[in-house]
């Protein structure tokens, strides 16, 4: 069976079911014969979210005899539109997403959508974010070097409501458990509302005014009303100071 990966590495970490029990349950080796999801129940409906065409059709390939795929999107506004139409029971998910990040996709999806699940598939090996999505009600945090038996384990463990997070992200996950939630950029950013927040990540990524305004069909001064508003709001002097806290808050993902 093949692997994920941009270039489908060869790497095959084992993980973990929780993050922070990795050093009790490292040990477990995945069963051979895990190989599809539910296998004697209706296939499990997913949808695949991911900007990189090569990965999201690799994606496709693999996990086609084991699951439904219903659809696949390149960005969060997409999804955002996507899911509810097609009502998966699993989104497997990048978290740097064009124009709505993953975990603002999430935030905003699960009001609609409470008991579809969502498992992240990402480069991203920051502890921090990893923590910020489980506690966002992300049911798994997988990289793409992971394989793709793992892959479909945490899609099986999604659907029993439970998590899986590779053990090398889980023992880097302990001390930002541990952090107050409530310092930082990160809280700072909870009184944006998702227009706003929508506007500061395609801003901070790099879009002019006139091309965030055609994204979210708004006039160039509404967006420029919004980032106003954003910088008075947090106390942003500078664009290299909005820029920063876009990053710093997690509404722009590296």
């Amino acid at each position: 069976m093949g692997h994920i990966g941009s270039g489908l590495n060869a790497s095959r970490p084992r993980l973990a079911e929780k993050a922070v029990k990795s050093d009790s349950i490292r040990s477990r080796v995945l069963s051979p014969s895990i190989t599809a999801v539910g296998a004697s129940m209706p296939l499990p409906r997913v949808i695949l979210a991911d900007d990189h065409t090569i990965l999201l059709e690799a994606l496709r390939k693999l996990l086609e005899p084991h699951c439904e795929i219903v659809g696949t999107v390149a960005d969060g506004r997409t999804l955002l539109k996507t899911a509810p139409e097609l009502k998966p029971d699993v989104i497997v998910s990048d978290i740097s997403m064009p124009l709505i990040n993953g975990l603002d996709t999430w935030a905003r999806l699960k009001e609609v959508l409470p008991r579809m699940k969502l498992v992240f598939l990402t480069m991203n090996e920051d502890p921090d974010l990893a923590v910020e999505a489980l506690r966002c009600g992300a049911s798994g945090y997988l990289l793409r070097t992971s394989a793709v038996k793992e892959l479909l384990r945490a899609i099986q463990l999604a659907l029993k409501g439970k998590s899986y997070v590779t053990p090398q992200m889980a023992r880097r996950m302990q001390k930002p458990f541990n952090k107050n939630p409530n310092n930082g950029p990160k809280a700072r950013a909870k009184i944006l509302t998702a227009r706003q927040r929508e506007v500061m990540q395609l801003l901070a990524g790099g879009k002019f005014m006139r091309e965030v305004a055609s994204v979210l069909n708004v006039t160039k001064r509404t967006v420029a009303y919004h980032k106003y508003h954003i910088m008075r709001m947090l106390n942003l002097k500078t664009n290299a100071d909005f820029i920063r806290f876009a990053i710093e808050s997690r509404i722009l993902k590296p």
